[in-house]
């Protein structure tokens, strides 16, 4: 009997900087499996789970149609699939997430159980959360000490590897267990998804590195191709972060700094989500618990104009609006959107970050969540309560010409120049409405209601 182990994929669908490959590369045989989880795949929307299906196929294609994929919940299909194929050991990037972690510790009892092992070998991350940590051993709360103790720390070098470091085992000779489905048919979604899949991640990579040394100008500008649109090879892991720093390792330009900073934030959120799970769902911040936030038909009204891009204020409908046309939105517009959720609706946080989880197909749990609470003001290292985005003037600033209003907004293309963001001096055209609010009233509101957050703490 040949000696087998089991490399199980979850947000590492690559071939490439795979330790797991080197883990198991001792074992006459490795199965590649990947599980579709029920409770991962009900609450993902459908850009998501079509990217996610997409980059199976690819990877599959890439360990020559290799790919074990069954469908249930892991601590049942996992332990059953090793019994199966009589692999000692599966071999797993560890999981920091709340659902991610308790699920593996189920898997890894079941597995003990049977006599077998699972096996954590690296993470999604360059630093796995909890390892940085300050000098007394406590976790970070805020950004800025937590980026110096991360560079400091440092990360390995990728992991040189391939579909040829491991010998795959042809997935037909398992001996029973779990019935092997076929990767899903893309899910019906009315929006233009990124090619899936780690052969576009490294493209996309390469691409963005033509213009990296500009990023630091171009990265606020909606209207410019100046980001990276990284966002969904890092969630599924088609690209490790180690691989990006490494590449900007030889990079001296302030604007590569600058990248690898967003990557830090990336780690951070991660890091802070690994210390309060709670924070998913709830204020990380929970004196913000006293927030007064509007309910009732009105604000449910509020928020569905807010969801179709019909607020009356054209950088946050454009914003909306790419959201359904592309399941991503521009991070500068992100935050615009959100502060007139929060902070000129009244809306709670978690309404917005809900919907962007649905829609988006970059939706990860701890960067939105965490990235919501930072404009709310109620998360670690938050945007102060009393900053309020204004939407006319983040408009005028980040998209001076208005060529990315006029993109997703049709309505106002009639409109030239930055005047687009004040359509109501020029007349408003037929079919876009009026402001919903007035802003400069709503954002005195929303400081009166922040006032009882801090009158509370006192």
């Amino acid at each position: 009997m040949p000696d087998r182990s089991i490399v199980w994929f979850r947000r590492d669908l690559r071939v490439a900087d795979q330790p797991t490959f080197l883990a198991a590369a001792d074992s006459d045989e490795v199965l590649a499996l990947f599980v579709l989880d029920p409770a991962l795949i009900a609450p993902s929307g459908g850009a998501r789970l079509t990217f996610l299906y997409g980059c199976l196929r690819e990877l599959s294609a890439a360990l020559g149609d290799r790919l074990l994929v069954v469908e249930g919940d892991p601590v049942d299909v996992v332990p059953r699939v090793a019994e199966a194929v009589s692999a000692s050991v599966v071999h797993v990037a560890a999981d920091f997430g709340p659902y991610g972690a308790k699920r593996d510790e189920g898997v890894e009892k079941a597995l003990a159980d049977a006599g077998r092992e699972l096996h954590r070998i690296g993470s999604p991350y360059a630093v796995a959360p909890g390892r940085v940590v300050k000098s007394d051993g406590d976790p970070f709360k805020v950004f800025s000490p937590f980026r110096r103790a991360w560079a400091d720390h440092g990360w390995r070098d990728p992991a040189d590897t391939s579909a040829a470091t491991v010998t795959w085992m042809d997935p037909s000779d398992k001996d029973g267990g779990p019935r092997a489905v076929r990767v899903p048919d893309d899910v019906a979604v009315d929006a233009e998804l990124p090619e899936p899949g780690e052969r576009a991640a490294r493209a996309a990579w390469r691409d963005f590195l033509d213009i990296v040394d500009e990023y630091g100008d171009t990265r606020d500008r909606p209207d410019r191709p100046g980001t990276s649109r990284m966002s969904q090879y890092l969630k599924y892991g088609c690209i490790h972060p180690r691989t990006i720093l490494a590449d900007l390792a030889q990079r001296r330009s302030e604007s590569a700094n600058t990248y690898r900073t967003e990557i830090a934030w990336r780690e951070f959120y991660a890091d802070i989500l690994f210390q309060r799970p709670d924070s998913a769902r709830r204020n990380y911040d929970r004196s913000f618990d006293a927030l007064p936030v509007a309910t009732g038909k009105e604000a449910d009204a509020a928020f569905e104009a807010w969801k179709e891009g019909r607020t009356g204020f054209p950088i946050v409908d454009a914003g909306m609006r790419q959201l359904r046309a592309e399941a991503w939105m521009h991070n500068r517009v992100r935050m615009i959107v959100a502060s007139f959720l929060v902070k000129d609706l009244h809306l709670p946080w978690w309404w917005g970050a809900r919907h962007f989880m649905q829609l988006l197909v970059d939706g990860d749990l701890a960067s939105n969540q965490h990235g919501w609470q930072w404009t709310a003001g109620s998360g670690t290292d938050a945007s102060p309560y009393f900053r309020v985005f204004n939407p006319i003037t983040q408009g005028e600033r980040f998209d001076p010409n208005g060529d990315y209003v006029r993109k997703y907004v049709p309505e106002l293309r009639g409109i030239e120049g930055k005047a687009v963001h004040q359509p109501w001096k020029v007349g408003v055209p037929e079919g876009y409405p009026e402001p919903m609010v007035d802003h400069k009233a709503e954002r005195q509101e929303a400081l009166d209601r922040y006032e009882q957050v801090k009158n509370a703490r006192r």
